[in-house]
């Protein structure tokens, strides 16, 4: 049987994320049952629909595209920045929507952990990447919802150390790959 892949996008750059670090730790997990590819959106131009022809389309989105249509699921792991998701993030997911009729998400199983310092874990950020995901056609596993606040007391430098954020993180990790699986044949 071949084993399915989950594209992880991860909303932070920064070096030293937390998203990355909680990603990280759901790979792990996921990675007893799935391939598991990172797909790297750092260096995305800003998407402009006058490069989207045949002779200017950047390399990047081009590799992007591929990578998303390869996949068979995409999780999603974000900050929240000003009650939304960072602009990196949706860069990427308009720039593999496009162009028009070639929506390199359609009918993927999906889902999203949003990571914040502060009390509400990024409920902003969740429910806008939701409401994207709903126009792109990205079928977003519901329960169990996952808002990780005061996430710098959930990690250290080697990752999630925070029992109770490990525990519902497998947790998560188990109802996604459910899923993963029930959608996907």
């Amino acid at each position: 049987m071949i084993r399915k892949t989950i594209g992880v996008l991860v909303g932070s750059m920064r070096r030293d994320s937390f998203s990355k670090k909680v990603a990280q730790y759901l790979s792990d997990l996921l990675e007893i049952q799935f391939d598991v590819k990172f797909l790297d959106i750092s260096s995305l131009a800003m998407y402009n629909q006058d490069l989207d022809n045949n002779s200017n389309i950047p390399p990047e989105w081009q590799q992007l595209r591929q990578e998303v249509k390869a996949v068979d699921a995409v999780l999603f792991v974000t900050p929240e920045y000003n009650r939304s998701m960072p602009a990196v993030l949706k860069n990427a997911l308009d720039i593999a929507s496009r162009p028009y009729g070639a929506n390199a998400w359609n009918g993927k199983p999906g889902a999203v952990v949003s990571v914040s310092p502060g009390n509400i874990g990024a409920f902003g950020a969740n429910h806008h990447l939701r409401q994207t995901a709903a126009c792109l056609n990205i079928n977003m596993m519901q329960q169990p919802e996952a808002y990780i606040g005061g996430i710098v007391n959930a990690v250290n430098a080697d990752g999630v150390s925070d029992k109770r954020a490990q525990d519902f993180l497998r947790q998560f990790a188990d109802a996604f790959a459910e899923w993963v699986n029930k959608l996907t044949v």
